[in-house]
């Protein structure tokens, strides 16, 4: 079991970074505990990838500081990256080797000595050994990202940073890649994913939402629900749609959203909510209180954020 250190797997601290007089990461201070995983949620464009590469040293900030396993990010980002493991949203591996061989030619990459040794073990980890001498072009969304995953395992690292790992992948491969992260977790090797999935958000320890460069919230699922202070209704019957345009600017909500075959309507205001949505619902639909979801307070956050990119008059 690797040894858990007393010191935080990311302790950054301001990070700020622009591109072409464009700020995407503004201001953006983030702690990550050991054998933590830590997801990261925000729109496209939002600036998670660009934050990873700053928290681990892959990029240098304009400003700001902190430490990634315990090393400076601006002064020791080679110590950082021999103990990094990186995902990146694009699979990046060799199409017409197989299994085996992307693996050992990124064990090569890494100039590990005892690199059959480590091959064989990430395969026998990651339920590969009967696909192993598969060519990986033929391998579907699932069995690419187990290869990836086992890339950057080869070297043992301490952190893994996966960006959108799941993107494109089908329900049961995301279920037991999430299941492996959580063994990995508990081995002490922290995690940070960037996630557009709220079943994969709730399945993390603690969370961060960016909208366009700033960081709009922190902490666990529970507590960015709480900190939002919105209370939800469930209107379930037909004609939600018309019922969601009639709600939208009425007093006292906020949001309205669909959800399959229910309509969420929140606010902050319990009385005030509820009073706007029963004065505006017909006699076939059926409204109760609800429990406002991870989902409602990210739509909610989204919303009300300002795209740092868009063409201002």
């Amino acid at each position: 079991m690797t040894a858990v250190s007393a010191s935080p797997a990311i302790d950054v601290r301001h990070l700020s970074k622009s591109f072409n007089a464009r700020k995407v990461v503004d201001d953006v201070s983030l702690t990550v505990g050991r054998g933590e995983i830590y997801g990261f949620l925000g729109p496209n464009g939002s600036g998670k990838t660009t934050s990873i590469r700053l928290m681990c040293g892959l990029l240098t900030p304009d400003s700001g500081s902190g430490t990634c396993l315990g090393f400076d990010i601006l002064r020791e980002s080679a110590s950082i990256k021999r103990r990094v493991g990186y995902m990146t949203q694009k699979f990046s591996f060799w199409d017409d080797l197989t299994i085996r061989e992307n693996l050992d030619f990124v064990a090569r990459l890494f100039e590990m000595k005892n690199r059959k040794e480590a091959v064989e073990q990430a395969l026998e980890n990651l339920g590969l050994q009967g696909r192993a001498r598969q060519l990986t072009g033929a391998l579907s969304g699932g069995w690419k990202q187990r290869l990836a995953l086992a890339a950057c395992m080869l070297h043992k690292p301490e952190l893994l940073l996966l960006d959108e790992p799941t993107a494109g992948v089908d329900p049961t491969a995301r279920r037991d890649f999430w299941d492996e992260l959580h063994n990995l977790a508990a081995q002490g090797i922290s995690v940070l994913v960037s996630t557009h999935y709220m079943d994969e958000a709730e399945r993390c320890h603690k969370l961060a939402y960016i909208a366009y460069g700033k960081l709009l919230a922190a902490g666990t699922s529970a507590d960015i629900v709480a900190a939002q202070g919105l209370h939800t209704v469930a209107v379930h019957g037909g004609r939600l749609h018309a019922l969601a345009g009639q709600l939208e600017k009425a007093p006292g909500v906020e949001q309205t959203v669909m959800f399959g075959a229910s309509l969420h309507v929140s606010g902050r205001d319990k009385d005030t909510l509820m009073h706007a949505v029963t004065g505006a619902a017909g006699e076939n639909q059926r409204i109760e209180a609800a429990e406002t979801s991870l989902e409602d307070v990210f739509i909610y956050m989204m919303n009300r954020s300002r795209d740092n990119f868009e063409v201002r008059q």
